[in-house]
């Protein structure tokens, strides 16, 4: 059986690909994605791979040529962030569905699994459980659930005009596993918030709103039921969630780690409410008050029906799955995508460096080499802050997977570059990295035509071409450090491996160049238009 994963790089997607890999009845897999991971790093060595866009109509015959011959699709995409862009997101997540089923159907498929969520319920006030029958109309306040329930509406609308397709609709509570811990902290809680210190100290006593009660899966778990589902030819909803259920005092007790004295300290739910809505508008929390309206008010759900009709059973409680995501998210773990990336450089990059305190040889004089690894760490510092930027500026462009895949080897060489000087006991140059900082935040407030809060679309050209010669700077950069890497106790293999990173993220800056010049000085053409 050839299966597709439509959105195979996110939390869910990586561990159904370890799943499928896993199972005789797979033959083969592909794998679909906005943005390609490392196709060499398992489980997505595991998967063929087509790279498409799915929130553009578009995209439905590209799609439906890359089906042929699959058995069944399991439809994972779905955009959290950024919530500021709601149109982006309702164009990838509802609109994305319609467009990966239409494509499906065309490519001659007659069966699918869609990612739903326990988000798409109607609420509920107690605990009592509730199968797949209880309404599907939402929580107010909740763009996410407005959005699952507006996707459901999708798959009825098809199902109308397909009634021989066979659609299995998945409607797990949330989702956790370790490996998605840097992934889940970026989503929800911030890159500055200091999940860190969770491996060295854990709370005793756990503020929380009142009425916060809520059901997970381990990702694992949720894997085998997609897995299930599509080799079965499940049809209709199917609810998927461990046993326990998490409420305050459950929480409390997994996030202390101290068992059964761990506590919870209710705080009224209004103005926890109100303080989350004021710092997302403040942009210091990327969560929104949506979210806390979610787990106060969704149904428990019974999952009876995935047991008796996929011979689904979980493996992991929910107490158990939180437990490994605290674990993730304070050593900031990740995977090889770009949606998985982890916080700091994982063990392959750590492999690669030398021993902590190497001392150069002789030939080498330390003070020129330590001034010249400072001045492009004060580069890099500069590039990472405008790409980074620039990726969430154009997010709603046909470039952004071009710009966030280059985005994403930037910092991870930065991360490199900042360990190899401190394991050649070189000390950082904070001055030179703060007033490159400052200098490319005040760069921003140039004129460029248009109102300050406007993009314009010759900015974009302008910052693929500082960014072109950013990168050009940075790759010989790495040549001169690969002339010199016995010397820094480094493989030379390891510097041309970033040298040869460095030629790709310049292939795709010259790729959003092209795009953006063609079309900047034009009356005639959009620059941020949704095609390309």
């Amino acid at each position: 059986m050839r299966i597709a994963v439509i959105g195979a790089t996110g939390n869910v997607g990586t561990a159904v690909l370890d799943d499928l890999s896993s199972r005789p009845e797979v033959d083969s897999i592909l794998g679909v994605a906005r943005r390609l991971p490392d196709t060499d790093a398992a489980p997505y060595s595991a998967a063929q791979w087509h790279q498409a866009d799915i929130q553009c109509s578009d995209v439905i015959p590209e799609l439906a040529q890359a089906l042929q011959g699959c058995d069944a699709v399991i439809h994972l995409a779905w955009l959290i962030q950024p919530n500021s862009e709601r149109s982006l997101l309702r164009r990838v997540n509802v609109d994305g569905t319609r467009h990966v089923l239409e494509a499906a159907a065309r490519a001659g498929i007659r069966q699918a699994v869609v990612a739903s969520s326990v988000g798409v319920y109607s609420p509920a006030e107690d605990a009592a459980p509730r199968d797949e029958n209880w309404p599907t109309e939402g929580i107010p306040g909740s763009h996410y659930s407005v959005d699952k329930v507006a996707q459901e509406r999708v798959m009825d609308e098809f199902l109308q005009q397909h009634p021989d397709f066979s659609l299995a609709r998945l409607r797990p509570g949330l989702v956790f596993q370790r490996g998605a811990g840097s992934e889940i902290q970026r989503y929800f809680a911030g890159e500055l918030a200091p999940v860190q210190l969770l491996q060295v100290l854990r709370p005793p006593v756990v503020p929380l709103p009142a009425g916060v009660r809520t059901q997970a899966v381990h990702a694992q778990d949720l894997a085998a039921a997609y897995a299930q589902a599509a080799l079965l030819g499940a049809h209709g909803a199917f609810n998927i969630c461990a046993d326990d259920l998490l409420d305050g005092q459950a929480i409390a007790r997994v996030t202390s780690g101290a068992g059964p004295v761990g506590l919870a300290l209710p705080l009224p739910a209004h103005v926890v409410r109100a303080l989350i809505k004021a710092a997302h508008r403040a942009r210091v929390l990327p969560m929104d008050e949506g979210w806390l309206d979610l787990a106060r008010h969704v149904p428990v759900m019974d999952a009876t029906k995935a047991r008796d009709q996929l011979d689904w059973s979980p493996r992991y409680t929910a107490a158990e799955a939180l437990e490994e995501l605290i674990q993730g998210m304070a050593a900031g773990e990740g995977r090889p995508s770009v949606p998985l990336r982890p916080r700091e450089l994982n063990a392959q990059d750590r492999s690669e460096l030398p021993a902590k305190n190497h001392e150069l040889d002789d030939q080498v004089d330390p003070v020129l080499l330590r001034h010249y690894m400072a001045d492009h760490l004060a580069g890099a510092t500069v590039g990472v802050q405008r790409i980074k930027r620039m990726s969430a500026d154009y997010v709603d462009t046909p470039v952004f997977p071009e710009i966030s895949e280059a985005a994403e080897a930037i910092r991870r060489e930065r991360v490199f570059l900042i360990e190899l000087m401190k394991r050649q006991g070189f000390p950082r140059a904070m001055g030179s990295a703060a007033l490159a900082w400052a200098g490319e935040r005040v760069g921003r407030l140039k004129p460029n035509g248009r109102l300050p809060l406007d993009r314009s679309p010759s900015t974009l050209v302008l910052e693929a071409e500082m960014m072109l010669s950013a990168v050009t700077g940075k790759l010989h950069g790495w040549s001169t450090m690969k002339e010199h890497a016995h010397a820094l106790g480094v493989d030379p293999a390891v510097f041309q491996s970033l040298i040869d990173d460095a030629e790709v993220q310049r292939d795709q800056l010259e790729t959003v160049h092209r795009y953006a010049r063609r079309r900047a000085f034009r009356t005639d053409r959009e620059t941020f238009e949704k095609t390309r």
